[in-house]
């Protein structure tokens, strides 16, 4: 019997976030498992895997914010723009003090852009960046705008490495950051040590490392959508959902909304129409028989 609902796992280090899905499907015995977020195959932290029908709610929680802590590496630049990569040039940054580095990153809070790195999973031309790069191809990419919250710099675990802390919007590449940051600072850097400490509301805290995951780790569909203004649902409209119906109700908001029965249970999410009505996107209820 397939399991409906969400894991939020702290991924290993050294581990594609496919593999995590692979891991899963083994682990609940079931093939319709996917993930909300890819991440750096070496990097840690938190995973959203949505397993059987809670797959369908991926697409929510995918633009939801981001949380980082990492390690920014002077006088270096790479080839992956972290420490995965080969290094293309050096130089001595030794006369960098904390005060400098917090002085930049402040340039980098806000609305920017971003060039993806072409070790990215961005798509051009139908095949992913990284692939093209393992190919030894290297295409123009287009400026992408992203938000970064917070940027704090700490010190680091040695001279010439900082500690930082990043909030940032969906689609924010942290090492473009430290590259960037590098720059800046007249010379180069890297990233090292990424972990990403949260997803919207989802924290490592209370992720599972992933030796561990099992049924006691999934959460109910209606936790993959709980950022969303939830909707409680009387038996009539229940029913009416059930089938998928376009609704005339006047919710407050644009959408979309998690709609619910008595119990909590999601039934499903409607999203709004042009003519101001409202349609159903994903329906988790069976049809009342």
């Amino acid at each position: 019997m397939s399991i409906d609902g969400l894991v939020v796992i702290d991924k290993p280090g050294g581990c594609t976030s496919h593999d995590v899905v692979g891991r899963c499907r083994r682990i609940f015995g079931q093939r319709k498992v996917g993930h909300g977020g890819t991440l750096d195959p070496d990097a840690t932290g938190v995973l959203l895997v949505g397993l059987g029908r809670a797959t369908r709610l991926l697409r929510f929680l995918a633009p939801l914010p981001k949380s980082y802590v990492a390690e920014v590496v002077l006088g270096a630049a790479t080839s992956t723009l972290d420490d995965s990569g080969e290094v293309l040039a050096t130089w001595d940054m030794s006369g960098v003090g904390l005060d400098d580095v917090r002085a930049a990153s402040a340039a980098f809070v806000g609305d920017i852009e971003q060039v993806p790195p072409m070790v990215s999973a961005v798509s051009i031309g139908g095949r992913r960046l990284h692939e093209l790069a393992r190919a030894g191809i290297e295409v123009e990419r287009a400026a992408r705008p992203v938000t970064v919250h917070r940027f704090e710099v700490h010190p680091g675990s040695e001279p010439g490495v900082f500690r930082i802390e990043v909030d940032c919007s969906s689609g924010t590449y942290v090492r473009s950051l430290a590259a960037d940051l590098g720059t800046a600072l007249g010379g180069g850097a890297h990233l090292r040590r990424l972990r990403r400490s949260a997803v919207g509301d989802f924290t490592a805290d209370v992720a599972t490392p992933l030796d561990d995951v099992g049924p006691h780790s999934v959460l109910p569909p209606a936790a993959a959508v709980g950022h969303l203004p939830a909707v409680a649902a009387d038996p009539d409209m229940a029913e009416a959902v059930s089938y998928g119906k376009v609704l005339d109700v006047g919710w407050p908001g644009d959408g979309p909304w998690a709609v619910l029965d008595g119990g909590g249970a999601l039934l499903a999410v409607y999203e709004r129409t042009p003519d101001g009505r409202t349609k159903p996107s994903v329906v988790l209820a069976p049809a009342a028989t």
